[in-house]
Parts: structure tokens; C-alpha cells; sequence
């Protein structure tokens, strides 16, 4: 089995588990391979988790120095991106191990009378190539229904306009068939065949709306006449464009050559990446990171990202798509954001890539330094609230009762943005009768922080209250006024769907609005559950002890073992206490059963 080095090791872990393409590089920084993946995380991983029968794969594996990937929508831009990179690169392990078959392509040829047909071969000025694309089937299928549509000439006859007017070629039995136009004897006029052509384009091309809904005319037309057949025909035909329409976005040959970005940050930390297309595919992507030392604008750092990415991936087309217009940049360039169609899914694409490397980034760097992801929240959490210190130390209460009845409260601690389980507070409510959560917050708040005080202890940098405004006001009157304490104070509050989505803080309270991807927004909802969570499970404890309690525990002899045997034969103490005397000996025996029925039966006796 392989023993790939720690570079490689960290490089697999923060594989995607999404379809895309992964790219192997030896110690002189060559591709030696290309590969897809449905899943590259997994799939890389295989060639380095078992012993592989082939020697030219163990060969592969033993070279593999450094690996790259980009990340694609689905499993089949994958195919088209690794044949166009295995095209370009030539890897040394893919000729030996592919069979190099290229994917079809549609042609439209450069005729005086154009012909549309699949080819796999692309020959220079022969003709406009629109694909490679890697499901031949379709390609099939709209050859097809372009000659279904309009007939365009099939025949391999070089013809030309000066050879029609001397009438040098014959009609052929297609003609006769219907399929064929009969442009060689000029039955249609050279502006109807063009026209042909260009409708054709446009099918190709995806731009088939206006097209779709002639046809939907059509279908109607002919189901109102009830000729239901053609009426199917036609539907077919719809279908077939309907399906073309949503081909893929790494097949249109039309889009030329263009430089696609992403940009995306997190703190100081930019990361910006670039997708280079020539001819409708994707032949190269990398991504960078930058680091902000000074607050430079968005615009700015794009500028300088999009100079740096060209110049390593030796681009200089004129065309690029931006999420944002970069800051004084060469204007030269035709630089546009796209809105709508196959530019937009490129753009997003792009798009999609930079965030996949930010997360695989966060990731490993969390892993390797868990205590910089705190920083990282804590820091942002101070700078949200304004605190004089970073919030190591965090308190969170939670009061629970039903009905003002077995009321507990619980106080869960945070140390460094993770729970800290031996420091967590159980509190039952002692001087407070009745429901009243703002009176019980402030006498659980105030025995909490004056054992702290008797004991010398450490007091928390931030307190967090579960509630709102009036738990925030409760608390502040037991830290402030009871104790003397200046402790900053925030709370939770709800949207009329009981989720949180604002953080509290100050007197008055002021609203901070938080996003739900936002790490301190996690925080926050990780901190109220369980708080929440501590609390109920505690009063659920407490409330069912208290049931067991009432009557069993006051009669002598009655230990927990027994306790729990009239429990399980009566299922209540409701049952029990309404049952006969000598259900109770039969369970008890005698003395101890007469005793139990004597007791409960003193208690219904008037």
C-alpha cells in the first residue's frame, strides 16, 4: 500500500465531497495525471488506502507530489474537463492508461450550402464547432431534429453556388423523400437555405424560445384539428428542444475565450479564483489567497487577483466575467457581470469554486489549531458587542417551571467557544413562589456570582441570557445592583417563529442582526440549546421525583425497591390508592399491604 507524505495527507483531507477533476503533479511540478470524480474526496483517497493490482498505477501513485482540483456541477462537466485538460496537458500516466477517445462535437461546415452533421474530428476553417460534448446521444438527437426541422442537405457533394447556377448537380432520392430541400437544382431560394442554417445555429446554440413556442402553436393547431399524430410528432420535437436547452455549461463552443472570477473573504483573508474557457470549456482553474493588512476595498484586491491568476495561467484574452467591477483596472478589457444564461452559471461556478477552497481552508486550519477558531469567533463576537476584552469566560441562565411548580433554573459555562460541562450550575428556585421568571433569574444570577465572590473565583467576561429584554433587566439588577459587579450582559431575542435571529445588548438594549451562516450566530444558537437543554432535563428530574414522592414515601416500610414494585403493578398512585385490601396483600404480604391500604384509605375517609 502507498504511504503518501503529510502534504498529500493534509491535501486529500480537505478534498470536497462533490463531482469535479483532480490534476497529480510529480516533484517537478508536471501533471502526470488527470482524473474525474463523482466524489473527489473518495476517490482520490482510494489510490492511496489499498495495494493496486496494475504496476502502472502503483508507478502513478509513487510519483504523485502534489495534487489540484476544480470543483464542477456534476459528473458530466467532469467528463468534459478532464478531456480537455488530458488534450492540452498530455499527462504521461493518462496516455497509458486512457484510450484518448475524444467526445463529438456538432459541425456547421463553411459552404456556399452549409451542412450540419457529429464529427469527432475538428479540422481548422473547416467549419464552425459547437461542443465537445460527453453525451453523444443527444448530439444524435439534435443532428436529428435540426434535419427534421429544416432541410438541410446530407450529402458530402462539394457544392457551390456558381456550380447550381450551371445546373451541374442532379436531385437525389432524398429530395423525393421529403428530407432534403433541393437546394442543388435551386428548388428553394440561397436566402431560404441560409435561413435554415441560422435557425439551426440557434437550436444549437440553446437559443430556441422563440422556436418552442411555435412548435406549442403547432401542437395546439394540430390537437384542435384532432390530428392527434402530428400533434405527438410536434411534441416530440418540443421535447427533444426542451432537453438541448438544458445541456450543460461546459459545452458551448460559441462563448469563445473568456477569464472567469470568484471572490469571496472571511476576516482579513481573501480568496479570489479564476476559470479560464476556451471555446465554450473549462481548460484551467486555480485559486489564491490573499491577506488584507489594511482595510482595502473589495474592488482593489479583485484588480490585483485577476493580474496575478492571468499571468500564472498565461492568459490574455480580452473577455472576462467579474462578480463585482474591479478597481482601476486595464480598460482594455471587455469585463462584464453576468445576469442570466450559460455566462452566469460560469460565473457561479467560479463562484462555487472560491467558497469550496475559504471552506477547505477554515477547515484545515481549524483542525490543525482549533484555539485559532475561537480566537476567530470570539474576536468577531467583541468587535459585534463592543467589549473591552475578548469573551473567554461566557455564563448563559435558563430558568424552567410548568405552572410556577418544581421550578429549577441551570447556568451552562463557555471557555474558549466550547462547552465546559464540570463548570455547569444546577439551581433549584428557593425564594420565589409561584411564576415569576424575571424574580427567580435575579436570585439564581445572585447565588451564582456571590459563591463566585465567597469563593474567590474567576467571574465571567460576558453573560448571556436566554430571554430577552426582561431576563437581560433581571440579571443586570442582581449582578449590578444586588452584587456590585460590572459584568456586560447580552441576551437572545426570537422572530414570531420562535428562532433567534437578533443578538441583544446594552441598556437600552440595541439589536445586532446576525446572519445565519455567521460563526458567532452558531455560537450563539450552540450556546442556547444547551442552556435550554440543561435546564429542562433537570426540571423533567426533578418534576418526576417529586411525582413519585407524594404519597408512597410517607407510608413505613415502603423503601425504593418497594416503591418501585407498587409502581409497576398499579402503573400510578392514583390506581393504587382505589385498590382493595387484598390486592395490596396479595403484592405486599400482609402487615406491609394492610399498612399501604390502611394509609390510603385514611386519606379518602372523611
Amino acid at each position: 500500500m502507498s504511504n503518501p507524505s503529510e502534504h498529500i495527507k493534509q491535501l486529500v483531507a480537505r478534498l470536497p465531497e462533490k463531482p469535479g477533476v483532480y490534476q497529480y503533479f510529480n516533484s517537478e511540478g508536471e501533471i502526470i495525471y488527470v482524473g474525474k470524480a463523482k466524489n473527489l474526496r473518495r476517490r482520490v483517497a482510494s489510490y492511496f488506502q489499498k495495494e493496486h493490482e496494475w504496476l502502472k498505477t502503483r508507478q502513478l501513485v509513487a510519483h504523485i507530489a502534489d495534487l489540484k482540483y476544480v470543483v464542477v456541477d456534476s459528473e458530466q462537466d467532469a467528463f468534459l474537463l478532464e478531456n480537455n485538460l488530458i488534450k492540452q496537458y498530455q499527462p504521461h500516466y493518462n496516455i497509458m492508461l486512457k484510450d484518448g477517445k475524444s467526445y463529438p462535437s456538432i459541425c456547421i461546415t463553411r459552404e456556399d450550402y452549409p451542412r450540419v452533421f457529429k464529427t469527432r474530428k475538428l479540422i481548422r476553417g473547416a467549419g464552425e464547432y459547437f461542443g465537445p460534448y460527453s453525451y453523444g446521444n443527444t448530439v444524435d438527437l439534435v443532428v436529428e431534429l435540426v434535419h427534421k426541422l429544416y432541410p438541410i442537405r446530407t450529402c458530402n457533394t462539394p457544392m457551390t453556388c456558381r456550380g447550381v447556377a450551371d445546373h451541374k448537380y442532379r436531385l437525389c432520392l432524398k429530395y423525393h423523400l421529403h428530407t432534403c430541400c433541393g437546394i442543388c437544382e435551386q428548388c428553394v431560394s440561397n436566402e431560404a437555405y441560409a435561413d435554415y442554417i441560422a435557425q439551426a445555429k440557434r437550436i444549437i446554440r440553446g437559443d430556441a424560445r422563440a422556436i418552442a413556442r411555435q412548435l406549442e402553436s403547432e401542437m395546439a393547431d394540430y390537437a384542435s384539428k384532432m390530428q392527434y399524430e402530428l400533434a405527438q410528432q410536434t411534441k416530440e420535437k418540443l421535447l427533444l428542444i426542451e432537453k438541448f436547452c438544458s445541456k450543460t455549461i461546459i459545452s458551448n463552443t460559441h462563448l469563445g475565450e473568456l477569464d472567469v472570477f470568484g471572490y469571496d473573504e472571511q476576516d482579513n483573508d481573501v480568496f479570489i479564483s479564476m476559470l479560464h474557457v476556451r471555446n465554450g470549456s473549462i481548460v484551467q482553474g486555480q485559486t489564491i489567497e490573499y491577506r488584507k493588512h489594511l482595510d482595502e476595498p473589495k474592488e482593489e484586491i479583485l484588480a490585483h487577483g485577476m493580474i496575478e491568476l492571468r499571468e500564472r495561467l498565461h492568459s490574455d484574452t480580452l473577455d472576462v466575467l467579474v462578480p463585482f467591477i474591479p478597481d482601476g483596472f486595464n480598460e482594455n478589457l471587455h469585463i462584464n457581470i453576468a445576469v442570466s444564461g450559460d455566462k452566469k452559471r460560469l460565473l457561479d461556478l467560479a463562484m462555487q469554486n472560491v467558497r469550496q477552497y475559504k471552506q477547505d481552508k477554515l477547515r484545515q486550519s481549524d483542525k490543525l489549531n482549533p484555539d485559532q477558531r475561537a480566537a476567530r469567533i470570539l474576536s468577531r463576537l467583541q468587535e459585534m458587542l463592543g467589549l473591552q476584552k475578548l469573551p473567554l469566560f461566557i455564563d448563559s441562565f435558563d430558568n424552567s417551571n410548568i405552572q410556577g411548580t418544581d421550578a429549577v433554573a441551570g447556568c451552562v459555562v463557555f471557555r474558549k467557544a466550547k462547552p465546559s460541562k464540570r463548570d455547569y450550575k444546577l439551581f433549584r428556585i428557593k425564594t420565589v413562589e409561584g411564576q415569576d421568571d424575571y424574580a427567580s433569574m435575579r436570585e439564581v444570577v445572585r447565588r451564582r456570582y456571590q459563591e463566585i465572590l465567597d469563593e474567590n473565583g474567576e467571574l465571567p467576561d460576558l453573560i448571556i441570557a436566554d430571554g430577552g429584554i426582561g431576563q437581560m433587566h433581571a440579571i443586570r439588577e442582581a449582578v449590578e445592583q444586588q452584587l456590585g459587579l460590572s459584568i456586560p450582559i447580552a441576551g437572545l431575542k426570537k422572530d414570531d417563529k420562535h428562532r433567534t435571529n437578533v443578538l441583544l445588548f446594552g441598556f437600552p438594549p440595541r439589536e445586532i442582526g446576525m446572519k445565519v451562516t455567521d460563526e458567532v450566530f452558531r455560537l450563539m444558537v450552540e450556546i442556547q440549546d444547551e442552556v435550554h437543554r440543561f435546564a429542562i432535563s433537570y426540571h423533567k428530574k426533578k418534576r418526576s421525583k417529586h411525582q413519585t414522592e407524594s404519597e408512597l414515601d410517607e407510608i413505613q416500610g415502603v423503601g425504593p425497591k418497594t416503591k418501585q414494585k407498587i409502581l409497576s403493578h398499579f402503573h400510578s398512585v392514583r390506581r393504587a390508592g382505589s385498590a382493595e385490601q387484598d390486592e395490596w396483600v396479595q403484592l405486599l404480604g400482609k402487615s406491609l399491604g394492610i399498612r399501604c391500604y390502611e394509609h390510603f384509605r385514611a386519606k379518602i375517609t372523611p
